[in-house]
């Protein structure tokens, strides 16, 4: 399978052009010549094969030979809330986020979140679901909002049918009655920081609707509740008769 790159710009005419990151490792690392060929993705939903026709010290021009329409996304729009941890576990939590088919993450600010995420670390992490995307065969790139404060999340998802927030000791659990008939899109969840969403934001969620997931007697990392959240959802929609 040829290696896989995203043009920044909209693809709709028979050239193209990559810069920036793609373009060096196109040039540096894989260090094609004229006559390769790739596949681009422009975020649109569709795959474009392509062939290099001229290398430049920066930028990489492109011959579109075909297009077509791949669709890798989930059923269901997913939006996931989450008070993000430190360092590079948010670079994994992305990362696998992208792989599972997620479409937004928004940053939560909640009474213990550890992580205030700054600019700079938003577009690190944005670079992470290009990257992502270009290994797991995505079209489409998940979206990082910008962070939330926890009561404006609740109040922007008020009109949602399916709200699951993970908490220790919720009225379900992973292997409870969650079934595909829940999942009705859009779909939103919340997981809370280290020590989980505080009483009264707990509160504040379940006056909202917001419905208890328990992930299980283990105490999880913000990043391994966030997957686990989100591949129990996607489980349910792959067999919908549990």
């Amino acid at each position: 399978m040829a290696d896989r790159y995203f043009s920044e710009t909209p693809i709709s005419e028979d050239r193209a052009l990559l810069v920036g990151a793609e373009a060096h490792h196109l040039v540096h690392v894989i260090r094609a010549k004229p006559g390769t060929r790739v596949v681009l993705f422009d975020g649109s939903g569709v795959e474009f094969i392509a062939r290099v026709e001229r290398i430049d010290r920066s930028e990489v021009q492109l011959a579109v030979l075909s297009r077509q329409e791949v669709d890798r996304e989930l059923p269901e729009e997913l939006t996931l809330g989450v008070a993000l941890p430190k360092g590079d576990r948010q670079r994994w939590l992305v990362e696998k986020a992208v792989e599972l088919g997620v479409g937004w993450i928004v940053p939560l600010w909640t009474a213990r979140s550890v992580a205030q995420p700054v600019e700079q670390a938003l577009k690190r992490l944005r670079r992470t679901v290009i990257e992502s995307s270009k290994q797991c065969g995505r079209n489409r790139l998940m979206e990082i909002a910008e962070p939330r404060a926890w009561a404006d999340y609740v109040a922007d998802t008020a009109e949602s049918p399916c709200r699951l927030l993970a908490q220790p000791h919720g009225r379900q659990t992973v292997a409870g009655p969650l079934s595909a008939a829940d999942l009705l899109s859009p779909v939103f969840l919340a997981v809370g920081p280290e020590g989980g969403f505080s009483d009264a934001e707990v509160s504040l969620a379940v006056a909202a609707g917001w419905q208890m997931i328990d992930l299980g007697p283990r105490i999880l990392r913000v990043e391994t509740a966030a997957i686990l959240l989100v591949a129990t959802v996607c489980q349910v929609r792959r067999n919908p008769q549990h």
